[in-house]
């Protein structure tokens, strides 16, 4: 299982409710609409995982294995608050947050009104996570706090779940573990970053995660301390925008550090990963890592949560097979 300080889990001894359900999808109209907005990744082969001399050798990052897909579309951008709040009106979902009553915040983001919030939901290897009550998806911050001021940020406080019931709704599926990374890598093979192997190309920054000392200082060089909007930075090759660092995303995969290993037709082409597991794959990053304790945000880096599990800094992406 992954680390807690890059993804802490909603579940322990909580009963995991229900999952809430659609009761309405988006319109012919509209999904036809969003499908004309998604960017098409051609398919073919591509090497997939990576050596990296500072990888996690325990996440199962390699080995590095060519994996043929076929054709599939994919956003362009992770989900936006914007558009996650149409689907709520849309379908009158209530994400797990809601549900659980709490979710995971960054200790320096609380929002100053919901500092007297934080339950009994402590995280012992990474402190700074506080499970803060009314924290969602629409109080990002805790109460206090709205996503009106963040529209066009990721919306966040997502379980996989909550991603799997958006992208229904809207005529779409979450990518598998191998689409993602493809489109992700935008055509560059075995490079670390979507861009290429170097963090700050001509001393630029081309991602939002941490600068500074984690996790007591962040100095906010990239222009973020908290998510960015979901078009910052330049897009990589294929237009995919931001998926290294700002929010971790959820794919379609159950998680396991050896079933890609394998060298079989299920694991080579067009994989969907394990048929069960107990934690869904996460991919990407977020605005929380940093090279001395979660060095990943590297493109082959990856990690886990489970299906039920909220924090601030996880959100997602929609793929979809070609019409």
């Amino acid at each position: 299982m992954s680390d807690p300080c890059c993804a802490p889990r909603s579940g322990g001894d909580r009963e995991i409710p229900e999952p809430s359900a659609v009761r309405v999808q988006a319109s012919g109209q509209e999904r036809a609409q969003a499908l004309r907005a998604m960017l098409r990744i051609p398919g073919g082969t591509f090497l997939m995982g990576g050596d990296d001399a500072d990888a996690f050798p325990e996440d199962g990052e390699g080995p590095i294995r060519e994996v043929r897909l076929s054709p599939f579309l994919i956003d362009a951008t992770t989900v936006t608050n914007r558009q996650f709040a149409a689907f709520v009106r849309s379908s009158g979902y209530r994400t797990d947050a809601e549900r659980y009553g709490w979710s995971f915040v960054f200790y320096a983001i609380v929002h100053p009104d919901a500092r007297h919030l934080v339950v009994d939901a402590k995280v012992e290897q990474a402190p700074w996570w506080l499970a803060v009550e009314g924290a969602c998806w629409h109080a990002p911050y805790g109460p206090g706090s709205s996503w009106a001021d963040l529209q066009n940020h990721p919306v966040v406080h997502v379980s996989w779940r909550d991603a799997s019931a958006y992208a229904e709704w809207a005529g779409k599926r979450l990518p598998t573990e191998a689409e993602w990374e493809m489109a992700a890598r935008g055509g560059l093979e075995r490079s670390r970053f979507p861009w290429g192997d170097e963090l700050l190309p001509r001393g630029r920054h081309r991602c939002n995660i941490w600068q500074g000392r984690f996790p007591q200082v962040n100095t906010g060089e990239d222009g973020h301390l908290g998510t960015a909007p979901v078009k910052t930075y330049r897009a990589n090759n294929f237009g995919l925008y931001n998926t290294s660092g700002n929010v971790w995303e959820w794919c379609s995969d159950w998680w396991s550090t050896t079933w890609h290993a394998a060298d079989r037709p299920e694991t080579r082409q067009d994989p969907a990963g394990p048929p069960a597991g107990e934690a869904k794959v996460i991919r990407g990053g977020s605005y929380l890592c940093h090279e001395s304790y979660c060095n990943r945000y590297r493109v082959a880096a990856r990690t886990s949560n489970t299906p039920d599990s909220s924090t601030g800094h996880m959100g997602f992406r929609c793929a979809a097979d070609l019409p």
